[in-house]
């Protein structure tokens, strides 16, 4: 195929690039130029969502970026909903949800939209994310791709649990991976809205696989392609000690579960999270991070509370199920292979 060829084909299709801001005024004066900078492609609109912000982000927007559209909301509606409600007001062939502080590279957009273009079964993809803080390694929301293992714990191409590799090449290849982050996710507006957009129930944290298991139960291929390289600061809106941050982990992937597990698997599987979160609690506590430890029995107690909420969506989740064997979702345990077999690269992991 010419290069002229390639070019009319990637630009057949609009894409939205929105981001969800909140208190960003920082990464939008940092890293919206950039982004203009390099995003040429036509058919592309750059869109600011935000999300009732209390600092001057809106100051910044209108003196800085006049011709940035902005979506301004009345309250903080947390990622998930964020988003539904920003891309709700949206016309485009893909969405790419963006985190303010994401550096992109040049020409980043391009790979993206040429696979997505030429794989009509895939229905979302991200890039390569690197840390921008150490740019030789991967970052940990996404790296080279996310996976799952068997009790619901994420990992990916690059980052298992804290460790996160160096970036040697290794997954440079273009991959099926179970979910996408939503640190630089682009999919099919089409899709997005046939399988319910983002749970705002989620409020933020999880939100991303969720809507990637829902994609994934369908039928829908999910990729990461390498060929596109952002930086990603990471903890811009909460810390990774957070508690509020290990509450929202915890209480979303046990919904997470709840939601998208097939009945044979529920129960036990839920049986076998009660050991490992109590375990995850006490070994918080221990190392001196006892509200960490409490935000853990505090996202199992809501759990239980939240979960007659989502009964109607895990029935419909479970009836539009196409493709209950998803080889995505490693039949293992990372959690034991981690701190008991030493295995902490993807690699390893998989062998």
């Amino acid at each position: 195929m010419s290069n002229l060829s390639i070019q009319r084909k990637i630009t057949a299709m609009s894409t939205a690039i929105v981001i969800l801001n909140w208190n960003g005024e920082k990464y939008l004066q940092q890293f919206l130029p950039i982004l203009i900078k390099n995003t040429s492609l036509p058919e592309v609109q750059i869109i600011v969502a935000d999300n009732a912000s209390t600092d001057t982000s809106l100051e910044v927007l209108k003196n800085k970026f006049p011709a940035i559209k902005t979506i301004v909301f009345d309250k903080n509606y947390g990622f998930a909903e964020g988003y539904n409600k920003a891309l709700a007001q949206v016309t485009a062939d893909y969405y790419v949800l963006l985190n303010s502080d994401v550096e992109v590279t040049v020409h980043w957009l391009e790979p993206l939209t040429e696979y997505m273009n030429n794989n009509e079964n895939v229905a979302a993809c991200q890039p390569k994310i690197l840390s921008y803080n150490r740019r030789s390694h991967f970052e940990h929301a996404g790296a080279a791709g996310g996976f799952i293992d068997h009790f619901g714990f994420p990992f990916c191409r690059g980052r298992v649990l804290g460790f996160a590799e160096e970036d040697k090449g290794q997954y440079n290849s273009i991959a099926d991976v179970f979910w996408a982050t939503g640190a630089c996710l682009m999919v099919r507006a089409d899709v997005f809205w046939k399988v319910g957009g983002l749970d705002g129930d989620f409020f933020a944290h999880m939100e991303e696989i969720d809507l990637c298991w829902r994609l994934k139960n369908r039928g829908y291929r999910i990729v990461c392609i390498p060929g596109s390289t952002v930086f990603h600061i990471g903890g811009g809106t909460l810390h990774v000690e957070s508690p509020h941050k290990t509450y929202l982990n915890f209480r979303n992937n046990l919904l997470l579960l709840y939601k998208n597990l097939p009945d044979n698997l529920l129960k036990k599987i839920m049986l076998s999270r009660f050991f490992f979160d109590y375990v995850a609690a006490f070994q918080l506590f221990i190392t001196g991070k006892p509200l960490n430890a409490f935000s853990v029995f505090k996202a199992r107690r809501d759990y239980h509370r939240l979960r007659s909420n989502f009964t109607e969506k895990r029935k419909e989740n479970i009836l539009y199920t196409t493709n209950a064997d998803i080889s995505e979702i490693i039949q293992k345990s990372i959690i034991f292979n981690y701190y008991l077999k030493g295995k902490k690269t993807f690699t390893s992991l998989m062998n």
